[in-house]
């Protein structure tokens, strides 16, 4: 794996990405976990617009599903000691190249959520970290799953006509992890909070009840579903536990119940506060990418040898503190990774090639 890398912003505390669609160009966002910009990028890494200046607080974004350029936001999330005025909101491509932002809902301490197809159905899963607080450090108010239909029309919500959200499942303490996946042909979440790891399946027909598997019951701050392997078996990939320095996968045994396999072999006391977390195929191998923000403040990425019989690490970057990572190919088929390096306030974009 050869790894060729490009700064393109400087970007403080830069945080939360996605692709988005928008103008007929493929193109991606970055946002900052402060109080500080959002910037648009097109694929190659050039930066087009910025889409806000403040008020940060971004820990997910994703485009509306069949939009030009429309997609949703978090905005007010800080810190696990400062998000009970967190958001959800619409941020909306004008004809000037600016964006209206108008707010779809309220979701206090939200950190992640998702958009997931099912049945001709657009759902929002809103993943919230915890739901009370009174002073730091306070975890007594366990978190929550909420759910809703995402209409195709979002041009009527507003600060005063909101998006109702359904509580799905509560109980969930330090509730952080969020990763979209693939679960019976259908899109799911896989969520990861210290009772472990769950999948949340949308409802089978519209008006249904959601339903939420219990996949593992070790604490979990985030997790990944990935057939390693070929075998058509996912693997479990786990960050554990919440901004935990523990990096394993888990392989399901002949019970189907998930059992560990293996674990990154560098000291914790480098591995601290693992956070970046993304699967993907890559140079044609199912590929996580993992960064960790404390330690040595790696990025690496995790593939199985076939010949070895085992898992092989490939560094992407060193001593770089990366917060999250989003993969794509580009128009001539190049795998690149972007990765937002917080702890050095670094927006990277990486061409992977053999």
């Amino acid at each position: 794996m050869h790894v060729e890398k490009k700064v393109i912003s400087n970007l403080n505390k830069c945080y939360s990405m996605a692709e988005l669609n928008y103008k007929g160009q493929h193109c991606f966002l970055v946002a900052a976990e402060k109080q500080d910009p959002c910037y648009l990028f097109s694929e190659d890494g050039t930066q087009l617009t910025t889409v806000w200046e403040q008020p940060g607080g971004v820990m997910t974004m994703a485009q509306v599903p069949g939009t030009d350029g429309q997609f949703l936001a978090t905005h007010k999330f800080y810190s696990p000691n400062d998000s009970l005025n967190a958001k959800i909101v619409i941020a909306t491509p004008r004809a000037d190249g600016s964006f209206e932002i108008r707010t779809l809902c309220n979701a206090p301490f939200v950190h992640r959520f998702g958009i997931l197809h099912r049945a001709g159905v657009d759902y929002l899963i809103v993943c919230c970290l915890k739901s009370g607080h009174e002073y730091k450090n306070d975890w007594r108010f366990k978190g929550a799953c909420y759910g809703a239909v995402l209409p195709k029309d979002l041009s009527g919500f507003n600060e005063d006509n909101q998006l109702k959200l359904t509580l799905i499942k509560d109980g969930m303490l330090k509730n952080h992890g969020y990763a979209k996946t693939s679960h019976g042909g259908h899109d799911a979440a896989l969520v990861g909070c210290e009772e472990g790891t769950f999948l949340f399946d949308p409802p089978a027909v519209p008006g249904a009840d959601w339903t939420v598997t219990q996949v593992c019951d070790v604490p979990s701050s985030d997790s990944v579903l990935i057939d390693f392997d070929g075998d058509g078996k996912p693997e479990l990939g786990m960050i554990s536990p919440f901004h935990g320095n523990s990096l394993t996968i888990w392989h399901l045994d002949e019970h189907d119940r998930y059992v560990p396999q293996w674990k990154y072999s560098a000291p914790e006391k480098d591995t601290e506060m693992v956070h970046a977390t993304w699967a993907a195929e890559i140079l044609g191998k199912q590929t996580w990418i993992v960064g960790w923000r404390k330690g040595t403040k790696d990025t690496i990425a995790i593939t199985w040898d076939d010949a070895a019989g085992d898992y092989h690490v490939d560094f992407i970057d060193k001593n770089t503190g990366c917060a999250n990572a989003l993969h794509f190919k580009d128009k001539d088929g190049v795998d690149v990774i972007v990765a937002t390096n917080r702890e050095i306030d670094e927006v990277a974009y990486y061409k992977i090639t053999p």
